[in-house]
Protein backbone atom coordinates (compact mmCIF):
# COMPACT_ATOMS: atom_id res chain seq x y z
CA UNK A 1 0.00 0.00 0.00
CA UNK A 2 1.75 3.41 -1.05
CA UNK A 3 2.00 5.61 2.12
CA UNK A 4 0.48 8.53 2.73
CA UNK A 5 2.99 11.04 2.38
CA UNK A 6 3.68 9.66 -1.31
CA UNK A 7 0.52 9.04 -2.51
CA UNK A 8 -0.73 12.28 -4.95
CA UNK A 9 -4.03 12.81 -2.13
CA UNK A 10 -4.78 16.33 -4.81
CA UNK A 11 -5.27 14.09 -8.02
CA UNK A 12 -7.56 11.68 -6.11
CA UNK A 13 -9.43 14.65 -4.94
CA UNK A 14 -10.01 16.05 -8.46
CA UNK A 15 -11.39 12.57 -9.11
CA UNK A 16 -13.72 12.94 -6.60
CA UNK A 17 -14.60 16.80 -7.81
CA UNK A 18 -15.15 15.86 -11.47
CA UNK A 19 -17.42 13.01 -9.70
CA UNK A 20 -19.47 15.37 -7.56
CA UNK A 21 -19.87 17.74 -10.80
CA UNK A 22 -21.80 14.91 -12.33
CA UNK A 23 -24.33 14.76 -9.05
CA UNK A 24 -28.14 14.35 -9.08
CA UNK A 25 -28.88 16.70 -6.19
CA UNK A 26 -32.15 18.78 -7.07
CA UNK A 27 -33.83 18.45 -3.56
CA UNK A 28 -31.31 19.91 -1.24
CA UNK A 29 -28.52 20.89 -3.68
CA UNK A 30 -26.12 19.48 -1.62
CA UNK A 31 -23.94 18.31 -4.53
CA UNK A 32 -21.25 15.08 -3.20
CA UNK A 33 -18.22 13.23 -4.86
CA UNK A 34 -16.15 10.66 -4.26
CA UNK A 35 -12.76 9.05 -5.55
CA UNK A 36 -11.11 5.79 -4.29
CA UNK A 37 -7.84 3.74 -5.38
CA UNK A 38 -8.05 -0.23 -5.92
CA UNK A 39 -5.30 -2.15 -5.33
CA UNK A 40 -4.71 -2.66 -8.75
CA UNK A 41 -4.36 1.03 -9.90
CA UNK A 42 -7.48 1.86 -11.24
CA UNK A 43 -9.68 4.18 -9.51
CA UNK A 44 -13.32 4.02 -9.35
CA UNK A 45 -15.98 6.94 -8.72
CA UNK A 46 -18.99 8.12 -7.17
CA UNK A 47 -21.72 10.91 -7.29
CA UNK A 48 -24.85 11.35 -5.32
CA UNK A 49 -28.28 10.51 -6.56
CA UNK A 50 -31.27 12.03 -5.30
CA UNK A 51 -34.70 10.35 -5.46
CA UNK A 52 -37.84 12.25 -4.56
CA UNK A 53 -38.16 9.90 -1.86
CA UNK A 54 -35.67 10.82 -0.03
CA UNK A 55 -35.21 7.86 1.53
CA UNK A 56 -34.11 6.20 -1.67
CA UNK A 57 -31.60 8.60 -2.42
CA UNK A 58 -28.14 7.09 -2.96
CA UNK A 59 -24.75 8.21 -1.00
CA UNK A 60 -21.92 8.68 -3.73
CA UNK A 61 -20.45 5.60 -2.05
CA UNK A 62 -23.38 3.62 -3.37
CA UNK A 63 -22.10 5.04 -6.73
CA UNK A 64 -18.60 4.14 -6.52
CA UNK A 65 -18.83 0.46 -4.79
CA UNK A 66 -21.27 0.17 -7.59
CA UNK A 67 -18.46 0.94 -10.16
CA UNK A 68 -15.59 -0.89 -8.00
CA UNK A 69 -17.60 -4.31 -8.38
CA UNK A 70 -18.72 -3.73 -12.26
CA UNK A 71 -15.22 -3.14 -13.10
CA UNK A 72 -13.89 -5.73 -11.43
CA UNK A 73 -14.24 -6.08 -8.09
CA UNK A 74 -11.21 -5.47 -5.49
CA UNK A 75 -10.07 -3.66 -2.48
CA UNK A 76 -10.13 -0.56 -2.11
CA UNK A 77 -6.56 1.09 -0.73
CA UNK A 78 -7.64 4.90 -0.81
CA UNK A 79 -10.31 7.13 -0.62
CA UNK A 80 -11.75 10.49 -0.32
CA UNK A 81 -14.93 12.79 -0.50
CA UNK A 82 -15.90 16.12 -1.48
CA UNK A 83 -18.69 18.41 -1.45
CA UNK A 84 -20.10 20.95 -3.57
CA UNK A 85 -17.36 23.41 -2.89
CA UNK A 86 -14.61 20.84 -3.58
CA UNK A 87 -13.99 20.89 0.33
CA UNK A 88 -13.01 17.34 2.15
CA UNK A 89 -16.20 15.63 3.61
CA UNK A 90 -16.03 12.71 6.07
CA UNK A 91 -17.95 9.58 4.83
CA UNK A 92 -21.39 9.46 7.27
CA UNK A 93 -21.34 5.96 9.38
CA UNK A 94 -23.56 4.02 6.85
CA UNK A 95 -21.03 4.48 3.96
CA UNK A 96 -17.95 4.05 6.69
CA UNK A 97 -19.61 0.57 6.79
CA UNK A 98 -19.92 0.11 3.41
CA UNK A 99 -16.47 1.56 2.39
CA UNK A 100 -15.51 -1.43 5.52
CA UNK A 101 -16.44 -3.95 3.39
CA UNK A 102 -15.04 -3.06 0.35
CA UNK A 103 -11.58 -1.59 2.02
CA UNK A 104 -11.30 -2.98 5.13
CA UNK A 105 -9.72 -1.80 8.21
CA UNK A 106 -6.43 0.05 6.40
CA UNK A 107 -8.46 1.85 4.03
CA UNK A 108 -6.53 5.38 3.95
CA UNK A 109 -9.19 7.99 4.12
CA UNK A 110 -8.89 11.44 3.19
CA UNK A 111 -10.50 13.68 5.71
CA UNK A 112 -10.47 17.31 7.36
CA UNK A 113 -8.43 15.99 10.39
CA UNK A 114 -5.82 14.49 7.50
CA UNK A 115 -5.51 10.61 6.26
CA UNK A 116 -6.71 8.22 9.03
CA UNK A 117 -6.49 4.50 7.94
CA UNK A 118 -10.76 3.57 8.47
CA UNK A 119 -10.05 1.23 11.73
CA UNK A 120 -9.89 5.16 13.77
CA UNK A 121 -12.97 5.97 11.86
CA UNK A 122 -14.98 3.25 12.38
CA UNK A 123 -13.90 1.63 15.92
CA UNK A 124 -14.51 -1.87 16.56
CA UNK A 125 -16.40 -2.23 13.50
CA UNK A 126 -18.43 -5.26 12.38
CA UNK A 127 -17.46 -6.71 9.20
CA UNK A 128 -17.46 -10.28 6.84
CA UNK A 129 -15.41 -12.40 9.19
CA UNK A 130 -17.95 -11.95 11.88
CA UNK A 131 -20.29 -14.20 9.96
CA UNK A 132 -17.88 -16.94 9.23
CA UNK A 133 -17.23 -17.50 13.12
Amino acid sequence: MTEPATFDWAALRQEARAAMSRAYAPYSGYRVGVAALVEDGRTVTGCNVENASYGLSLCAECGLVSQLQNTGGGRLTHFTCVNGEGELLVPCGRCRQLLYEFGGPDLLVDSPAGVLPLSEMLPQAFGPDHLTK
